[in-house]
This record gives C-alpha cells, structure tokens and sequence, in this order.
C-alpha cells in the first residue's frame, strides 16, 4: 500500500497530464467527441480527488482512482480509433491512464 504523501505526488503527475490533455482538446475542434468526453469527465474527477486527496479516505480514493482508470481505459480506445490524434494530446492520455492503472494496483 501506497503511504498517503505518495499517493498525492503521483496524483499531481496525472492531473498535470489531465490538464495537458483537456488543453489540446480545447485546441482541436477536429477530435471525436468520445475523447473529448472522456477528458472532460477526467478533469471533473480530478478536482473532485484533489479535496478527496485532504481528507485521507483510502476508501473513497480508490474509488476515484478505479473509476478514472476506466475512463483513461475509454480515452486510450478513442485514440485507437483515430490516428490523426496530436502526439501530445496522445502522450498525455497515455501517460495519464498509465500512471492511474499503477495506483489503482497499489491501492488494492
């Protein structure tokens, strides 16, 4: 199990990933709407954590993790979906969903 201080330093790498991503799908009306939904749940969820994050409540913090490993999880088949993705918007969703599968197999 993750100790608390470690759980918030690898949430701040994934928000930070979260926000890159929500920028570049503010930066390209061309992207399928899935993934825009997908980051924008993401970001939701995110803000949410950060409060959720003060009050040390493993329980309910596994929960946001689960559930924002399963929105990365339909975020990355959006991306599968479509090529034409920029790279960074790409990295972003990735790296995000990569590091939210990690804490969701340390927090259980």
């Amino acid at each position: 199990m993750l100790q608390h201080r470690e759980i918030k330093k690898r949430f701040a790498r994934i928000e930070r990933e979260i926000e890159e991503a929500e920028i570049g799908c503010r930066s390209d009306a061309t992207l399928p709407q899935q993934l825009k939904d997908c980051v924008m749940r993401w970001k939701r969820n995110s803000d949410e954590m950060k409060s959720l994050l003060d009050t040390e409540n493993f329980a309910r913090v596994a929960e946001y993790v689960d559930n924002m490993e399963q929105i990365g999880e339909q975020a990355e088949t959006a991306l599968r979906a479509n090529v034409g993705v920029d790279d960074n918007l790409r990295r972003s969703v990735v790296h995000a969903h990569s590091e939210l599968s990690y804490l969701k197999k340390k927090l259980h």
